[in-house]
C-alpha cells in the first residue's frame, strides 16, 4: 500500500538512516510509485516533522545531521528517475549559498541546502571559503531569488559585508535578497551590513527564505 510506504518514508528519514531511506525509494519507483509522490508524500513530511521537533529540542544537531544525510539517499535515487520521466518538481525558487573568504565550516551551510532542497527550492552550493565576487556571479548566472552567506568565526564575518557590496556592485539589490548566519552573526549585524534577514539555524533559514520570496 502506498500510504504505508509513505509512512516508512518519512520514518526513515526521522530516524536519520539512510540505508533505509535510499531502499524504500528504490522499493517505490519498483512498485510504480511516481518520485514526485515519493518526495512530497513520503520524504519531505519526514523532513518537516524533523524540523519540529528540533524546534521543540526534541532533537539536535547530530539527529538533523543524520535526517539530511538520510534525505540525500532518497533523493540520490529518485532525482534521476524525475529527469528521466521528464518530470519536475515545481520550484519555490533559487537560492545560492556559500560560507565566505577565509572560513572553511560547513556542516550549517550544507544543512540549510539540504532542507531548502527538500522543501523545492533550487540550490547552488558553493562550498566553502567564498570569494565574495563568486557569489555575485553565480546569483546573475542562476538568476537566483535568494543568496545566503555563512561565517562561523568572528574574522569572517566581515566577509558578508562585502558579498552584499559585491551584489550591490553588480546591481543584484534589491531583486536578490542575501540572508547571513553562523554562530557569531545576529540579527543586528544583519541589519548593520544592508542583509535582508538572518537566520539562527537550518530551520529559521528555510522559513526565511519562505518568507523573503513570498515578500
Amino acid at each position: 500500500m502506498p500510504s504505508d510506504h509513505f509512512a516508512a518514508m518519512r520514518q526513515s528519514i526521522i530516524d536519520g538512516a539512510p540505508e533505509s531511506a535510499g531502499a524504500l525509494a528504490r522499493q517505490a519507483l519498483e512498485l510504480g510509485i511516481a518520485p514526485l509522490a515519493a518526495i512530497d508524500q513520503g520524504y519531505v513530511p519526514g523532513m518537516t516533522e524533523v524540523g519540529a521537533q528540533y524546534a521543540k529540542h526534541q532533537m539536535f544537531l547530530p539527529d538533523m545531521l543524520a535526517s539530511a544525510e538520510a534525505m540525500k539517499a532518497a533523493m540520490a535515487v529518485l532525482e534521476p528517475e524525475l529527469t528521466r520521466q521528464g518530470s519536475r518538481r515545481p520550484t519555490a525558487g533559487t537560492v545560492v549559498l556559500g560560507t565566505t573568504k577565509g572560513d572553511i565550516h560547513e556542516i550549517g551551510k550544507t544543512l540549510v541546502g539540504t532542507l531548502l532542497t527538500a522543501h523545492g527550492f533550487k540550490v547552488y552550493d558553493l562550498g566553502v571559503d567564498v570569494p565574495s565576487e563568486q557569489f555575485a556571479a553565480k546569483a546573475r548566472e542562476t538568476a537566483a531569488d535568494v543568496v545566503g552567506v555563512s561565517a562561523l568565526l568572528t574574522t569572517t564575518m566581515r566577509s558578508q559585508k562585502t558579498v552584499v557590496e559585491a551584489l550591490q556592485r553588480e546591481q543584484l539589490r534589491p531583486k536578490v535578497k542575501i540572508i547571513v548566519g553562523g554562530a557569531p552573526v545576529t540579527r543586528q549585524w544583519a541589519e548593520e551590513i544592508g542583509a535582508d534577514g538572518y537566520a539562527k539555524d537550518a530551520i529559521s533559514a528555510v522559513a526565511l527564505v519562505h518568507s523573503l520570496i513570498q515578500r
